[in-house]
């Protein structure tokens, strides 16, 4: 078990390395088996601008579990709006390590969708 989580660790330095250089802000995704959450950092690395995920009251009022793709959606919607909100609308995506498929893809595409550029 250590081991699978330390090679997703070792993915996700990888990735933070080359979105450092970057310098623009970050969508960070994580994932449980019954949540997902979603920030968007600065490029210092510093501060959080803004954040959705499935504790929120107005997701766990429009999904019942939060633990799939539906919510996933959801949460995607969600933190493109702050962003709006925020002035933000181009990021560099952050997956932590996870591969690009299931939940996380179902998030990325709906941020897509609702006006934030990767």
């Amino acid at each position: 078990m250590a081991k699978k989580r330390d090679t997703r660790l070792r993915r996700a330095r990888k990735t933070r390395a080359k979105i450092h250089d970057l310098e623009v802000n970050r969508l960070c995704v994580f994932r449980t088996s019954r949540h997902i959450y979603a920030q968007i950092i600065d490029p210092s690395g510093g501060v959080v601008v803004t954040s959705a995920s499935t504790l929120n009251a107005a997701v766990r009022s429009a999904v019942k579990n939060g633990g799939n793709v539906e919510a996933a959606q959801e949460v995607g919607r969600l933190i493109a709006q702050n962003a709006k909100t925020s002035g933000i609308e181009r990021v560099a995506f952050d997956r932590s390590g996870f591969r690009y498929h299931g939940r996380i893809k179902a998030l990325a595409d709906a941020a897509r969708k609702h006006g934030l550029e990767f």
